[in-house]
């Protein structure tokens, strides 16, 4: 057990001949008390300090811990994030392409269609001019028949016939 210092003040040593004097003896154990006192004191104080200071220390530590963790969720979020916007913008691109490729060949239907289309009015359009032309031919050769000639002279002779009357 540790000495304190009531201990030091109730110690009473033996009576010898040519002994110390009692006085200063007396004056040093009080000194020895008060030094004694303050070091008790003053390693309280330490000891609270260290207990506060561990408080704080494991506050710390826990504070740093959740930190960690939350540092780690936080990056296992941000690559699940990022992880699912690659693969939606995958899918973005993939659709689009599909798009494309459905744009680009509904075009080029289209544009056959059309091409087709083209072809055949210009088809129509040569037979028609052909029977057109057929169709002016042939009328030109009856107005160059000799029949209109014989009609005109026909249509002329009633003419002068029916204005002398």
């Amino acid at each position: 057990m540790p000495l304190t210092p009531l201990d030091i003040h109730n110690k009473e040593f033996g009576r010898r001949l040519r002994g110390y004097d009692e006085d200063e003896v007396n004056e040093f154990l009080d000194q020895v008390i008060k030094d004694y006192e303050a070091l008790i004191r003053e390693n309280k104080d330490l000891q609270n300090q260290i207990l506060n200071l561990q408080e704080k220390l494991n506050h710390f530590a826990n504070i740093e811990e959740t930190l960690s963790k939350t540092i780690i969720v936080a990056q296992e979020a941000a690559d699940e994030v990022k992880g699912n916007a690659k693969k939606e913008a995958q899918l973005i691109i993939k659709e689009a392409e599909k798009n494309a490729d459905r744009i680009v060949n509904d075009s080029l239907m289209k544009s056959r269609k059309v091409s087709l289309e083209v072809e055949e009015l210009k088809k129509q359009a040569s037979i028609y001019r052909t029977r057109f032309r057929t169709l002016v031919e042939a009328q030109l050769e009856l107005l160059s028949q000799d029949g209109w000639d014989k009609l005109e002279s026909a249509s002329s002779t009633l003419s002068i016939e029916h204005s002398s009357r």
